[in-house]
């Protein structure tokens, strides 16, 4: 495929992205799209502080079930290098590209042995870092694909437009009964600046889970799938500033 081809299909999938107004059916355009490329697996995932846990930071995936569940119950993401790379770097790369030491981090050796036995055995991550500090990632996987110089720029394309809107469609509209509270704002607004629940407690000189039941209440209140969802609906709604 020609330069000229990889940008058509990146731009032929943007233009079509405000078809779909559901986010099942952007992943479904997205595995399309992505599988021209390769790509058999999708996952769309905020990162995970060290409080937080892997699970509730998935916004959409289109992993296997079995491998999902391992991740899950082994804590994968506390040890998988191509997370660490992510927090670390604003440009995509492929797996192969996060490093880690094969005799230092047995952990990593692990996950990342185990991904290939469900035909992840290669890997494109496109890192999302918010102004406030949250950060995500789309992260693709598959066993034969086609990564050179001229489709990476289309796959990153590809996602952060597909990031985009699947966050967009899961962000409520704004509703009048979901104010929040002085305290709840304040929260909000130290989490958006990177602050763990621990940290927000003792500046607010609260306990961690008086903190965390507040972060828990305004997620709710907002309609966020997480914590880095709920920061980028309170900016967007300007119930809190950058």
């Amino acid at each position: 495929m020609s330069a000229v081809d990889y940008g058509r299909e990146a731009l032929d999938f943007i233009e079509g992205l405000g078809a779909y107004d559901k986010v099942p059916d952007t992943m479904d355009a997205l595995a399309i799209t992505f599988g021209r490329y390769g790509f058999e697996h999708i996952i769309v995932t905020g990162l995970p502080n060290h409080d937080q846990r892997f699970s509730q930071m998935v916004l959409a995936k289109k992993w296997p079930a079995e491998w999902f569940s391992l991740y899950t119950e082994k804590s994968y993401d506390r040890v998988d290098p191509v997370i660490r790379k992510c927090r670390h770097t604003v440009n995509p790369f492929e797996w192969s590209e996060a490093p880690y030491d094969v005799k230092l981090e047995p952990g990593a050796v692990e996950v990342m042995r185990r991904a290939a036995d469900f035909r992840m055995s290669r890997g494109f991550v496109v890192p999302i870092h918010g102004l406030t500090g949250y950060e995500a990632g789309v992260s693709l996987a598959g066993v034969h694909l086609d990564l050179n110089v001229r489709s990476k720029p289309a796959l990153h394309l590809v996602a952060m437009y597909g990031f985009d809107h699947i966050r967009r469609l899961l962000a409520p509209s704004p509703h009048p009964s979901a104010r929040l509270t002085p305290r709840e704002r304040e929260v909000i607004a130290w989490a958006s600046q990177g602050k763990s629940a621990w940290e927000i407690g003792e500046i607010l000189n609260i306990t961690q889970r008086t903190a965390e039941e507040h972060l828990a209440t305004a997620a709710r209140k907002l309609g966020a799938a997480n914590r880095t969802h709920a920061v980028a609906i309170a900016i967007r709604q300007r119930i809190i500033t950058p």
